[in-house]
């Protein structure tokens, strides 16, 4: 069967869904992921879904920052790869078309922002912005 686009809130839902039930499962960033999220899971994915729903479908519900929280987390570049890799995936398994090429870009650009975001903050005394 042809694999369609990304289109609708429902096919974000699979996506963010069915990847970060890997991430959990994953034993390079299941921990962190795990340790964090804590009790928090569905609070996550409900901003999962508003944060890609805006990206790629252009329905904007998502308010906020997406790295702040991200920015003490204890990962290195392997950690990416990890999870970049599974987005990756994840996408490719589920969906083809502009969107789905879309959402993989932003997550290679998401993941080399942060990294480098990161690493800056651990190095310098500089807090982000909130």
């Amino acid at each position: 069967m042809a694999k369609q686009d990304i289109r609708t809130l429902e096919d974000v839902k699979l996506l963010v869904n069915t990847f970060y039930g890997r991430v959990q499962q994953d034993t390079l960033i299941g921990p962190i992921f795990n340790t964090i999220l804590d009790g928090r899971w569905e609070a996550h994915l409900e901003k999962m879904y508003g944060f890609w729903q805006t990206l790629l479908l252009d329905q904007h519900s998502y308010f906020g920052s997406p790295f702040p929280p991200h920015a003490t987390l204890p990962v290195e570049a392997d950690h990416f790869d990890a999870w970049l890799n599974l987005w990756t995936n994840t996408v490719r398994e589920f969906f083809e078309g502009e969107k789905a090429e879309e959402a993989i870009l932003r997550g290679e650009k998401m993941a080399t922002m942060f990294l480098s975001k990161i690493t800056y903050y651990r190095n310098t005394n500089a807090r982000p912005l909130s």
